[in-house]
């Protein structure tokens, strides 16, 4: 697997976006109506999600802990509750399923849960995916590519910025053995932290 893309939590997502903006990065809403998200694509490597709060409506959250996946519940929630900044991280694999990644999950004996998501982005292209949540909060999530790819190509940000140059991401020391198995992207750095997440530019 690869990174996919790092989660910056916003208390306000019009005031995050903003913020970006001023700082030189072209940033677009998720969806043209009701957006609960913002993205900024590179054209290589991982992207940013800049988030407000997950679009899960109360009733799913009831749901999810009904069937016994309240874990997934406290993932969104513990983002929720951090200050503003890089609060989480998802791997995308290179495939249409998690066959792989599931194995290897089930090998360090963790579980999971798997489903799949879309959205009608902001120039009316309809993404499709599929995500799988650990149980494990000190892991990252993981989803599969988008069905079209949203990236621009040969892009460069208005700061000069063409990409994410490094990621350190916290985790637990026994969890580092399966991260490695999981990722195999030289982006990615490990190290033993509560879900710290750092990133660098690359220009």
């Amino acid at each position: 697997m690869k990174v996919s893309h790092v989660i910056y939590k916003v208390e306000n997502l019009q005031a995050g976006y903003s913020y970006f903006e001023s700082k030189g990065f072209k940033i677009e809403y998720g969806s043209k109506k009701n957006p609960h998200n913002a993205l900024i694509y590179f054209s290589e490597g991982p992207y940013i999600e800049v988030l407000e709060s997950a679009p899960l409506p109360l009733y799913a959250k009831l749901f999810l802990k009904l069937i016994g996946k309240h874990k997934v519940v406290d993932r969104l929630n513990s983002w929720k509750n951090k200050k503003e900044g890089f609060v989480g991280l998802c791997l995308e694999n290179y495939e249409i399923n998690f066959e792989k990644e599931k194995r290897i999950l089930e090998k360090y004996n963790q579980r999971y849960f798997v489903t799949k998501s879309k959205r009608l982005d902001s120039v009316n292209r309809l993404l499709k995916w599929k995500l799988l949540f650990p149980d494990a909060l000190s892991l990252p999530f993981l989803m599969t590519y988008f069905n079209i790819d949203p990236k621009p190509k040969r892009y460069v940000h208005p700061n000069g910025t063409k990409g994410i140059k490094r990621i350190s991401f916290g985790t637990e020391a026994d969890l580092i053995p399966l991260m490695n198995e999981l990722c195999d992207d030289d982006t990615l750095d490990l190290f033993v932290g509560n879900g710290v997440v750092k990133v660098e530019y690359g220009k």
